[in-house]
C-alpha cells in the first residue's frame, strides 16, 4: 500500500468513497476545492493502484485536525485506516503541530476504538454535531509529546 498526496484525477475517488462511507457526505466541490486550493492536506491510500481510502488534515501554528478519513468497505479492517492515520499525524508533527484533534460521531464504536489505540482521549463532546441522523461529536486529542516533535 502507498500513501501519496490526492490530485484532481482523485476527485471523483475520493467523492464516491465519501458518499459510500458517510450519511451527510461532504459534496465533491468541497473536496476538489481543496485539493486544488492548497487549504487542507488530502492523501489517498492506494492498494495495487486502486485508491482505497483518503485523509483530510488541516494545520495551523502547533495545532492540527484530521478532518475525515474513509476506507472503499471492501477493503475495511486491514490496517489501511490505521496507515492513514499514522501517516497524516506524522505529517502534522513534521510540520510542527504540538496538539492533533479531531471529531468522531458517539455511535461510531469502529472508529473512537482506532483513535484510542492511536492515542487519541475524548476531550469534549459536541451536542447535535451531525446531522442525518442528528448525533453528538466525540471531539478526540492526541497531545504530541516533546521527544516526538
Amino acid at each position: 500500500m502507498q500513501i501519496r498526496p490526492a490530485n484532481a484525477a482523485d476527485v471523483d475517488l475520493i467523492h464516491g468513497i465519501e458518499v459510500a462511507s458517510f450519511s451527510d457526505p461532504w459534496k465533491r466541490e468541497g473536496f476538489r476545492d481543496l485539493i486544488l486550493g492548497g487549504s487542507a492536506t488530502v492523501v489517498v491510500a492506494e492498494a495495487d493502484g486502486v485508491v482505497v481510502g483518503f485523509a483530510v488534515t488541516y494545520a495551523a501554528a502547533d495545532e492540527a485536525e484530521i478532518a475525515n478519513v474513509a476506507v472503499v468497505d471492501a477493503a475495511r479492517r486491514r490496517g489501511i485506516g490505521r496507515t492513514l492515520l499514522d501517516w497524516v499525524i506524522a505529517a502534522v508533527v513534521r510540520g510542527g503541530a504540538k496538539t492533533v484533534f479531531l471529531e468522531v460521531r458517539d455511535a461510531n464504536v469502529a472508529a473512537r476504538t482506532l483513535y484510542a489505540a492511536c492515542g487519541f482521549a475524548e476531550v469534549a463532546r459536541r451536542r447535535h454535531y451531525y446531522r442525518d441522523p442528528v448525533e453528538d461529536a466525540i471531539v478526540m486529542c492526541l497531545k504530541i509529546p516533546a521527544a516526538l516533535r
